[in-house]
């Protein structure tokens, strides 16, 4: 009777043992890195909701046991010693349809923060109701509602508790995560250059393919309807961890085009391979090069690295080390907008990421020099930012715009689109010094204020020299401020700003920071439209002014004859945009 006992107690201890591990499956092994994740639910007018089940279910193994963690009072939950891995989340509440997340990426030391939007049965009930009689309800919208929420978009940001961390960003059900966009629309972003995208009428497109696993593909296109001179482009670029701005990424960029009825044909290459890499809890490097090949006649070629430390020396103070090629501060993939379709937008910058071509010698050359920076960031209250950096630009070829036409074409390179052209303004070196500050003052307003100490290319009291030899580097003060805002009733997107730039400057004033604040000289007016549902997809009006009222053009008499210098043309880029 005791050894019976004694093998019934056993078999207890035995089957206890068994049921701790298979609950403790997806918990990280006592002493082995582990990460965290932290997350809140919310309905869909942003109501934190409590008592919801949240369900951790690792992906790596079919029958491993699920982690359970229920919402407080504000509809937070967190979950402590996760060993790293992609796991799914399933999120349920009476009265809510239930909700999965899936590919959450917990990485060691890392705490990941999703947030969960939550859809309401009788909303989605309704929806359905208003499905016209012809249309099924299997429609892809109405599936998809039930199948998930949207996919989810790590960011690495600071945490007030001095770790790094991985935000996984979802929206609204109805107009997250675009899979494709099309833009319709006239105009260039940055005219002047043969080797961006002419000013012309052209059609733009964008598509978001999952590759299975955590991987993405963007894929990114535009052609223009110029019959005799028409031209083109593709990017793709892939995100192994299907992050925008995190973990690694690599592009491929092709254009091609013909410069004029009777002019060559401009072709270009560029490949990047670049990402961001945390070090421990206080430091993040942001890494990349990128190689472009362009040619016509001859070709150039240039190699462009960039790296950035961001360290966390206290609660409120970062800084940061730079050391990257000019022109340009963060790639679109590094950037920090967080736009519902940033990711498309990002593969349309794509397009127009190459350097400015110039000529000179009767060969080509690409703009570029070398640019180091230190800056410091401190915290201003929950919403601001203070940056205060010191930087060096050691520039090679500086890009000098003017307009005009039957200039020599030796060192003059002529766009037949805009009637500009672009000059090598030689070398150039100088130090500068900025301080900025970005306040957010609701969830749709931002500001932005710059002030900047730096050396631009200036033209000399010289008469009848060769315009390289006219241009001197002076350094000059600019002040610039701009708002971004969404204005409530009209749902219109609006970005505004003015940089003003003391005396006569012929070249860019702290290029990296106008590209990192995206503070464009002088009066810029971006403006995106919502339009009234006519046909499938979000349509919108798209219009983009820089220098509306062409300011800063400065004229010169050269060896070579009478042109006007322009530092930043007056332009106007339009159309529509639809994203489904």
């Amino acid at each position: 009777m005791r050894q019976e006992r004694l093998r019934t107690r056993g078999a207890l201890i035995l089957t206890l043992t068994c049921f701790l591990i298979g609950a403790n499956t997806s918990a990280a092994p006592a002493g082995a890195a582990a990460g965290k994740l932290s997350g809140v639910v919310r309905d869909s007018t942003g109501t934190p909701q409590m008592g919801a089940t949240v369900e951790i279910v690792p992906e790596a193994a079919i029958k491993a046991a699920s982690l359970g963690l229920l919402t407080n009072t504000q509809g937070i939950f967190h979950g402590e010693s996760i060993a790293p891995g992609l796991y799914t989340l399933r999120v349920t509440l009476a009265g809510f349809l239930p909700t999965i997340q899936q590919h959450v990426r917990i990485s060691a030391h890392v705490t990941t923060v999703v947030r969960v939007e939550l859809e309401s049965m009788f909303a989605s009930l309704d929806q359905l109701r208003r499905q016209p009689s012809t249309a099924s309800v299997e429609s892809d919208d109405w599936k998809w509602v039930l199948r998930s929420a949207s996919i989810t978009r790590p960011v690495l940001q600071w945490a007030d508790d001095g770790a790094t961390t991985a935000t996984n960003t979802s929206y609204d059900a109805q107009v997250a995560h675009p899979r494709a966009r099309l833009d319709f629309t006239d105009g260039a972003r940055r005219p002047g250059s043969v080797s961006n995208l002419p000013s012309a009428p052209a059609t733009a497109f964008a598509y978001d393919q999952d590759l299975g696993g955590a991987g993405r593909l963007l894929l990114a296109g535009q052609v223009n309807y110029e019959t005799e001179v028409a031209g083109g482009g593709i990017a793709t670029v892939w995100l192994p961890t299907g992050s925008l701005g995190v973990g690694p990424h690599s592009a491929l960029v092709l254009r091609e085009s013909k410069l004029g009825p009777d002019g060559p044909a401009f072709r270009g290459v560029r490949l990047e391979q670049g990402g961001a890499l945390p070090l421990g809890d206080h430091a993040l490097l942001r890494y990349g090069a990128e190689y472009v090949l362009v040619g016509m006649v001859k070709s150039a070629t240039s190699l462009r690295p960039r790296l950035e430390l961001d360290a966390r020396v206290t609660d409120v103070w970062h800084t940061a080390l730079i050391f990257a090629e000019e022109p340009g501060a963060a790639t679109p993939l590094e950037s920090d907008e967080r736009e519902i379709g940033s990711e498309l937008a990002a593969a349309l910058n794509e397009l127009d990421s190459f350097p400015t071509l110039l000529w000179r010698g009767g060969r080509p050359v690409l703009e570029g020099g070398w640019h180091e920076e230190i800056a410091a960031d401190r915290k201003l209250g929950p919403h601001g930012n203070l940056q205060v950096a010191a930087f060096h630009d050691d520039n090679r070829h500086v890009a000098v715009f003017g307009r005009g036409n039957g200039l020599p074409a030796a060192d003059y390179f002529q766009d037949y689109f805009s009637n500009g052209f672009a000059y090598d303004g030689g070398a150039s070196g100088n130090w500068g010094m900025r301080l900025a500050v970005r306040e957010k003052l609701s969830d749709s307003t931002e500001v932005t204020a710059v002030y900047a100490y730096a050396g631009a290319l200036s033209p000399a009291d010289v008469v009848d020299a060769p315009m390289r030899n006219m241009l001197r580097d002076t350094m000059h003060n600019s002040v610039g401020a701009s708002v971004s805002t969404k204005l409530p009733r009209l749902r219109t997107k609006l970005n505004a700003g003015y940089k003003w730039v003391g005396g006569e400057a012929v070249s860019r004033l702290d290029a990296y920071g106008e590209s990192l604040f995206q503070m464009d000289p002088f009066l810029h007016v971006g403006v995106r439209q919502p339009l009234p549902k006519f046909a499938r997809g979000r349509w919108e009006a798209i219009a983009n002014c820089d220098n509306l009222f062409a300011q800063g053009y400065v004229s010169v008499n050269t060896q070579d004859g009478r042109s006007v210098l322009v530092p930043a043309f007056r332009t106007f880029r339009g159309g529509l945009s639809v994203q489904f």
